[in-house]
């Protein structure tokens, strides 16, 4: 079993996200592939969670009150 590991960013803190965002299939309204948020887009967490089979932070990320999008820390920096 791989041990958790300790999430960076905390609810409710502001971060900008380093990459564009896509859909994964997840809104089946939107088109796959189609951009979701481009880079630099502001958004605020609203949850922190972990990927069970990792054990790896996920956070999700309302961004302009349209999208709630998990994310990787890798993928937000905070403000």
């Amino acid at each position: 079993m791989i041990d958790p590991r300790r999430a960076k960013y905390q609810w409710g803190q502001r971060v900008r996200c380093l990459v564009d965002l896509v859909n994964d299939g997840s809104y089946p309204n939107v088109e796959q592939d189609a951009l979701l948020v481009e880079a630099g887009g502001l958004g605020e967490i609203v949850q922190v969670g972990a990927h069970v089979e990792t054990n790896t932070p996920v956070y999700l990320v309302e961004f302009n009150e349209k999208y709630v999008i998990g994310c990787l820390e890798e993928e937000i920096v905070p403000l």
